[in-house]
């Protein structure tokens, strides 16, 4: 079972030495702003427009890890869509931000990618203060902090 300081804050200090294009995001879509949310869904998740003019949380997270680099963000409608970007892009270190059923499995199938024959993603999980599947809340300085962790402001 997931436990918030322990499973957030004892990883960032590692965490922290992992280089932003070696970084990914993963948000959970159940995030975004349902009734006026304009972006639309693909293979690779919810395509988040630049230009929606709407001010999000998912918005404003895909933003910042955008600003500083990141080699990639996925806005995942589920653990597998979540696990196929990490499994295609390779990244060292993952801030994930999902209920903590979803983050539990989650970090669970990362772990066994590695299968004995690799190095394990380092992950940051943010867990939503409130789930539900739809307008769920996370708690957006911890959810900024982990995607900034080591990294001047």
């Amino acid at each position: 079972m997931l436990d918030k300081s322990s499973a957030v804050l004892k990883e960032k200090k590692d965490f922290s030495g992992i280089e932003p294009s070696e970084r990914v995001l993963l948000l959970s879509h159940c995030m975004r702003p349902s009734q006026k949310c304009p972006a639309k869904f693909s293979k690779i998740g919810l395509c988040c427009l630049d230009d929606c003019g709407i001010d999000c949380v998912v918005g404003r997270l895909r933003r910042a890890a955008l600003d500083k680099g990141y080699k990639g963000i996925c806005i995942a409608a589920g653990g597998k869509m979540a696990l196929k970007f990490v499994i295609d892009n390779k990244p060292k270190g993952i801030v994930a931000i999902a209920c903590r059923k979803e983050l539990e499995e989650g970090v669970n199938e990362v772990s066994a990618l590695a299968n004995g024959k690799g190095v394990v993603p380092m992950v940051v999980v943010v867990p939503l203060l409130r789930d539900g599947c739809i307008d769920t809340e996370v708690d957006e300085e911890e959810a900024l902090s982990a995607i900034n962790a080591g990294l001047d402001l």
